[in-house]
């Protein structure tokens, strides 16, 4: 089990990386959908159990993401460097200052 406890920010942003729901959260982790929904509900570290929290990182992980720990510069989430390699397709998202 990992010391430092993932944030509900950190669970939002991987499910976005991912493209997943919050149902398909709770399937791979095999939670139910209300429990990732009150872990997504916090930026900070969610109401849930140690169990629940350790099975939501699982599934995050095993699906790619990565956690980034604050080393003065903020916690968050990032894809696994092994997934990009793999060719797996993003869809390009406009921040309107690209030309």
């Amino acid at each position: 089990m990992h010391a430092t406890p993932i944030t509900g920010a950190q669970i939002r942003a991987g499910r976005a990386l991912l493209r997943w729901t919050a149902q398909k959260l709770a399937d791979t982790s095999r939670l139910g959908v209300a429990t990732i929904r009150r872990a997504d509900a916090t930026d900070d570290v969610p109401q849930i159990t140690a169990a629940n929290a350790a099975a939501i990182r699982r599934a995050l992980e095993t699906g790619g993401v990565e956690f980034i720990w604050d080393h003065g510069r903020g916690v968050g989430v990032r894809l696994a460097r092994h997934r990009m390699l793999q060719g797996e397709h993003f869809d390009f998202v406009s921040d309107g200052n690209e030309g």
